[in-house]
């Protein structure tokens, strides 16, 4: 192998330009192809910034020639020569009008046949693409994500320091809390039998420099959680994370509105309005199905409970008598494509989301042909098609079920789908917009209790603070998430500060005053000493990037990424550790059997 010695690169590869025609520059980077014409030999030179042309002919240095020959795909390359004008223009790449007569070429790594070509074009499985991750990342895709990751980021920083907020790193290493998700757990070898947790946030921490007296905090902060993976997770991802002191829910939506307005026009050129619009959790719900809604298509939910009432037709009937509800949506002009035959398959969608079934009317004719239309009155069927708005060409789809949350996640996910597959998304909108007013609550039938909807410390309402103890359910947080494109892209509210209202959200939750003080021990005893009014957000900084650049995964913006069952395959972690290193630590493995459960 040979050796930089004497050699400094000039500028990256795509930093060149007719301007430097003439000039003598060194550059450095990997092979991506070889063209040999015989007297005429071409070589691409890639690098982070793009592709440069390397030329060799009759004229060049014999050894030099030779050398450029037997250089391959990925080879590691040196190279010192006189920009020149190309006489053949490439117009796919912006260096594709000049190129580099090469003096003197260094190969300073060979390479082997890679599993796969390093490419855009590449159509490999992702299996094998995340298994050799560091080939994959050098394909330019993956390395222009990365880098408007980096300006992502630095415009954060930017932004967030030019509006008062200081950068305070917060403990990796913390004591392990309830609710949530489930924590990742460190032994100590210095506590035999005592485990650290990997933060899922650092939501406590935060609230204690606003305690602290800093005010204005922000981080890029590293957060864990072992959960359940789809494609916008991951048991460790990255949050902007960011508390303010002495606001209300105005002021941090308010400075957060300017960071994404700031954000897209630095990054994309595109002018986002604010502010944004706000949406009430229950008309979310009752419009789209969804506390995160899509607005970019119609297809809003439709409630005909009340025009059901008393109907005969059994599984309305038993819906509504089970406390549930009865909604549709109206596909318009949808009966052509969605046939008898893909309505089947639309019933198979919604029982993933534990719908029971999915009932329809295909207005193919003024009558039209429907699976519940004749258990139903006259006059229902009237009543339902007015206020639909049934015309000749639209499909009903409608979901009946006992519990409100199965109508909505069915028929929310259901408008979602039927929007990607008639092609209903204008995908060059990005729609931003908040979510308010949500629970404060959400009953866990599990656990068979109350728990709380974002954490224990989000501030109710004030209105509804006589509820708190007696009507749970009735309680709505100052709580706040941004959405964007059908997704959330962050969450938070206004804390709790008065540690009376603290102790009342504790017992809400099921906490006895003594569970309270061993896990959240120190915050109630911080508030003892003056808590200011205070709030604040976090981004899933990953799951922003994905919907900025157009990803489909959070995988595709991550560097290093792990798979569906939070393994990483190109390091084949985790793995098992020697049996030195879990006595040092206190621990013993012993792995239980797991119940095999039939799946139907």
């Amino acid at each position: 192998m040979e050796t930089m010695e004497g050699l400094k690169r000039t500028a990256y590869c795509g930093a060149f330009s007719k301007e430097n025609v003439g000039q003598t520059v060194t550059v450095c980077g990997f092979c991506q192809k070889v063209r040999n014409l015989g007297n005429l030999l071409f070589i691409d030179l890639r690098d982070r910034s793009g592709i440069l042309q390397l030329a060799f002919d009759d004229s060049s240095d014999r050894e030099v020639f030779e050398k450029a020959a037997t250089v391959r795909a990925e080879f590691v390359l040196m190279a010192k020569g006189v920009v020149r004008v190309r006489e053949s223009v490439n117009k796919e790449i912006p260096t594709g009008d000049i190129e580099v007569f090469v003096e003197d070429l260094r190969i300073l790594a060979k390479a082997q046949t890679p599993p796969f070509e390093i490419t855009d074009q590449t159509n490999v499985k992702e299996e094998l693409r995340l298994k050799y991750r560091y080939l994959d990342l050098r394909r330019s895709e993956m390395q222009h994500t990365l880098q408007m990751r980096h300006k992502i980021v630095k415009k954060a920083r930017d932004y967030y320091d030019q509006n008062g907020f200081l950068e305070i790193e917060t403990p990796v290493l913390i004591k392990s809390t309830p609710e949530g998700a489930r924590d990742y757990l460190v032994p100590s070898r210095v506590h035999p039998g005592k485990f650290f947790a990997l933060p899922q946030s650092p939501q406590l921490y935060k609230q204690l420099l606003m305690l602290s007296g800093y005010d204005r905090y922000m981080q890029v902060a590293r957060c864990f959680r072992d959960e359940d993976l789809r494609a916008d997770r991951q048991p460790e991802f990255t949050q902007i994370d960011l508390e303010m002191s002495f606001v209300d829910e105005d002021d941090v939506m308010a400075v957060n509105e300017g960071f994404m307005k700031e954000v897209f026009k630095d990054i994309l050129d595109i002018d986002i309005k604010t502010p944004f619009r706000r949406i009430p959790y229950e008309e979310a719900m009752n419009r789209y199905g969804s506390d995160k809604p899509d607005t970019r298509f119609g297809l809003e939910l439709v409630d005909l409970t009340d025009l059901l009432q008393g109907t005969t037709f059994k599984v309305f009937a038993g819906a509504i008598e089970g406390g549930g509800s009865v909604r549709a949506i109206n596909v318009k002009s949808a009966a052509s494509v969605l046939t008898r035959k893909e309505v089947d398959k639309l019933v198979d969608f919604v029982k993933t989301y534990q719908a029971k079934g999915l009932a329809f009317t295909r207005m193919t004719d003024e009558n039209g042909s429907s699976s519940f239309e004749k258990f139903l009155s006259e006059n229902e069927k009237k009543s339902i098609r007015e206020r639909m708005g049934v015309q000749v060409g639209d499909v009903v789809l409608v979901v009946a079920d006992v519990k409100n949350s199965v109508v909505f996640d069915a028929l929310g996910a259901l408008r979602c789908e039927l929007a990607k597959r008639l092609d209903l998304i204008d995908e060059n909108i990005f729609d931003l917009l908040w979510v308010t007013d949500f629970p404060l609550f959400e009953y866990d039938e599990e656990e068979g209790r109350y728990a709380a909807k974002h954490h224990p410390f989000t501030c109710p309402k004030l209105e509804d603070l006589d509820k708190l103890e007696t009507q749970p359910d009735q309680v709505h947080a100052r709580a706040y998430d941004m959405v964007l494109n059908g997704c959330e892209v962050g969450g938070g509210s206004i804390r709790i500060n008065d540690p009376d209202l603290q102790q009342r959200m504790f017992k809400a939750l099921g906490f006895t005053e003594e569970q309270a003080k061993e896990q959240f021990g120190f915050l109630i005893d911080a508030f003892q000493y003056g808590a200011p009014p205070h709030g604040g957000m976090a981004y899933g900084l990953d799951r922003l990037v994905m919907l900025m650049l157009k990803k489909e995964s959070i995988r595709d913006v991550i560097a290093f990424p792990k798979v569906q069952n939070s393994s990483e395959l190109m390091t084949s972690c985790p793995s098992s550790v020697e049996e030195k290193n879990l006595k040092e630590l206190s621990v013993q493995v012993r792995i239980e059997e797991k119940e095999e459960r039939q799946v139907l």
